[in-house]
């Protein structure tokens, strides 16, 4: 059995990506044989790593901004729907004006928040197939109890690092319930791009 470190999905034979999530898989003889967690994280493959752009949307479902993004993208598409009817006839113009001009707000703020968390995620795809590895420490393991998403809240994973004595601290979104070698105090290897430390993320990505 095979479980994908990235989304948990189970795979009776090997594969090299998987097919839900898209992150890389490892191989039956890199994984941990046992029912006890090992204190020591496995150490990521040299880069650069396999993971699938369709990562970036697995990305981007977890992540408050874009999930901002697409209501306002549905009010805005309502908004001007509803303005362009109204506008229409000179009856009720009066009022269809405001609409439209909210659904088009809307729809540009949908879109400029969109681009620029999908920029972002793009950066941290960067980071697991290229980042330099180095050994950190997870310091908080949080669920957001202000986002639900599908029935679930997402869990906030904060970290720090250092590089060249310079200590950096990051922070990953997942839906999944953190393991045990997510919590509070643990060792985590952490990925980050060697010419900007403040891109940064832990591997695998819960």
């Amino acid at each position: 059995m095979v479980t994908c470190p990235w989304c948990g999905t189970n795979y009776v034979t090997f594969q090299s990506n998987c097919s839900n999530c898209g992150g890389p898989l490892p191989a039956v003889d890199e994984k941990i044989i046992g029912s006890t967690p090992s204190e020591v994280p496995s150490v990521p493959p040299a880069a650069p790593r396999s993971i699938s752009d369709r990562y970036i949307w697995r990305l981007l479902s977890t992540d408050g901004w874009s999930i901002a993004a697409f209501v306002f993208g549905i009010l805005g598409f309502v908004f001007t729907m509803l303005g362009v009817g109204l506008s229409t006839s000179q009856i009720t113009a009066f009022v269809g004006i405001p609409f439209l001009v909210s659904g088009i707000f809307f729809l540009g703020t949908c879109i400029w928040v969109f681009v620029h968390q999908y920029q972002k995620m793009n950066k941290v795809v960067t980071v697991l197939r290229v980042g330099q590895a180095v050994l950190g420490q997870i310091i908080e393991t949080q669920a957001n109890y202000s986002v639900v998403i599908n029935g679930r809240n997402p869990w906030v994973i904060r970290y720090q690092f250092q590089v060249e004595g310079q200590e950096y601290t990051g922070s990953v979104t997942t839906l999944n319930q953190p393991r045990e070698q997510l919590q509070a105090g643990k060792s985590v290897y952490v990925l980050y791009l060697s010419e900007s430390p403040k891109w940064n993320s832990i591997y695998p990505h819960p």
